[in-house]
């Protein structure tokens, strides 16, 4: 299989056009436990001439072993990076898309806070469906790019972020529930994940509206 290094190609063509991208991309959306999570990453025109760090790449495409610190060098090369979330009781309350509009918007809302400003951004969001614009409170201009956590640098940067700050969190879930085995399968649909709800039931942190009972096991 050929890996796709990501680039800034696009990144930097859209900052002829805003002053501030703001990436985003998704982690846990198909997990049984736990929040979604959407990492930001934020690039002006001076931070999309700089050179891409070593081994930033789509988060699945980085061995765990890696992640933390290829999140830490993309963390420290875009201008300001969040996490935004949203737990599984809101995943059932309003469903998966609402939950990571949710989970969008807290993100932005996160980088403005650190400065970003939103008004001037345009919001660079992976897949095909713009699911933030419908849930954050002021007006944004989304731009859906499918393949962008594979292609688009930013993107690749928000993506590893979000998945380190996922993953240590579904860990430090683990300590208090070990029967699920949070801290190896992260909440997804593995063999000794699903045997444990079927001996144990379900947590707090799962996802009760799911049908969880019918859902593949993905390792």
């Amino acid at each position: 299989m050929t890996v796709v290094t990501p680039r800034l190609t696009l990144e930097r063509r859209l900052l002829g056009e805003c002053g501030l991208i703001i990436s985003l991309d998704e982690v846990g959306r198909g997990a049984l436990a736990g929040p979604v999570a959407v990492g930001a990453a934020v690039m002006d025109a001076a931070g999309a001439r700089r050179r891409v760090p070593e081994g930033l790449r789509d988060s699945k495409l980085v061995t765990e072993k890696r992640r933390p610190e290829v999140a830490a060098r993309a963390a420290a090369w875009v201008q300001a990076s969040a996490v935004g979330w949203a737990s599984a009781t809101e995943v059932d309350e309003v469903g998966i898309m609402r939950a990571l509009g949710l989970a969008a918007s807290r993100a932005v809302q996160a980088v403005a806070d650190q400065g970003a400003d939103v008004g001037e951004a345009l919001v660079l969001l992976d897949g095909n469906h713009d699911y933030v614009s419908k849930v954050h409170p002021v007006p944004l201009r989304v731009r859906p790019v499918i393949k962008a956590d594979r292609d688009c640098a930013s993107v690749s940067a928000a993506s590893v972020i979000a998945k380190v700050a996922r993953d240590g969190y579904m860990a430090e879930l683990h300590e208090s529930h070990p029967a699920y085995q949070w801290n190896r399968n992260k909440g997804y649909a593995s063999s000794e994940h699903r045997d444990a709800i079927r001996n144990f039931g379900l947590s707090p942190f799962h996802r009760a509206s799911w049908a969880i009972a019918d859902v593949p096991t993905l390792f």
